[in-house]
C-alpha cells in the first residue's frame, strides 16, 4: 500500500532552519509529482511546495520563495524540504502529498504530518 512518512520536524527559532524528509513507498516515486503542504492552527492546509517527477520544475507558494528549496532522490524514494530564515508564521503541521494514478483514476495521499513551531 502507498504510505508516506514525514520527519526532521521540531522547535526552531526564528531565522533558524529545519530539513524535512518524506519516505514513500508502494507507488513508483519516480513517476510521480510529490507536493508539500501546511496547516495552521484555524487555517486550512495550503500548499508550500511541488515538484515534477524529474525534479527538473519546481513551485513555491509566494510566502516562502527564496527561503524553502523542495528538491527528490529518486534513487530513495524521497522528498525533502529545506527550509531556511525561518519565521513564525511558518509554525504548522507539514504534510507531504502524492497523487498516484491506480487502475485509469487518482488518489491522494497524505503522510501522518511533522510539527514544525518557530519561536523563540
Amino acid at each position: 500500500q502507498v504510505q508516506l512518512v514525514e520527519t526532521g520536524g521540531g522547535l526552531v527559532q526564528p531565522g533558524g532552519s529545519l530539513r524535512l524528509s518524506c519516505a514513500t513507498s508502494g507507488f513508483t516515486f519516480s513517476s510521480n509529482t510529490m507536493n508539500w503542504y501546511r496547516q495552521a492552527p484555524g487555517k486550512e492546509r495550503e500548499l508550500v511546495a511541488t515538484i515534477t517527477s524529474a525534479g527538473g520544475s519546481t513551485n513555491y507558494a509566494d510566502s516562502v520563495k527564496g527561503r524553502f528549496t523542495i528538491s527528490r532522490d529518486n534513487a530513495k524514494n524521497t522528498v525533502y524540504l529545506q527550509m531556511n530564515s525561518l519565521k513564525p508564521e511558518d509554525t504548522a503541521v507539514y504534510y507531504c502529498n502524492a497523487v498516484v494514478k491506480i487502475s485509469g483514476l487518482y488518489y491522494g495521499y497524505w503522510g501522518q504530518g511533522t510539527q514544525v513551531t518557530v519561536s523563540s
